[in-house]
């Protein structure tokens, strides 16, 4: 149901993308993986913040930065703002966050690092067992559409990633 070009990200999309990959550098400080997420409404705002809580060996596998910020979008906002509002992360959503995104009704998602360039970063490491699925073909598959925007700005959202998975 998506597009299959991505339209170029606007000086707002930047904006808040720079946001999400400071705020990945902030969790890899902090010792976790580096991956963070926002959700913005259609004016700007800021509505939920989150970094990866999946760490081993005390993490939830199924808290990843994206899945925790729609959660508490989807908590803070009706159903018809969610549509109207834009996830921004540092890294491409996986499987499940990008379906947690749809579920959540989240109308657009503009990401970083794609997936692909991200497997180059982690290898085999156990602790990324990266799925090849990009989350365009996720919300492909889905009954509303959900623009993309990305990859975009990999190189700055790299910068997280280099060394913490060696």
């Amino acid at each position: 149901m998506t597009g299959e070009s991505s339209p170029a990200p606007s000086g707002d999309d930047l904006l808040f993308l720079r946001q999400a990959i400071a705020l990945s550098l902030e969790a890899r400080d902090r010792g976790r993986h580096p991956f963070a997420a926002l959700v913005v409404d259609e004016g700007g705002r800021v509505i939920a913040t989150a970094m990866n809580e999946s760490r081993p060996p005390d993490g939830d596998p199924t808290r990843h930065a994206e899945l925790v910020a729609v959660a508490q979008a989807a908590r803070a906002l009706a159903p018809a703002d969610l549509r109207r509002c834009t996830l921004y992360t540092s890294a491409e959503p996986c499987a499940m966050c990008a379906g947690a995104a749809y579920w959540c009704g989240v109308g657009r998602v503009v990401y970083a690092l794609s997936e692909q360039r991200l497997l180059t970063l982690t290898g085999s490491h156990p602790e990324n067992p990266t799925l090849a699925l990009p989350c365009r073909e996720v919300f492909a598959h889905g009954q509303r559409t959900v623009q993309i925007i990305g990859p975009t700005l990999e190189d700055e959202a790299a910068q997280a990633h280099e060394g913490f998975w060696s």
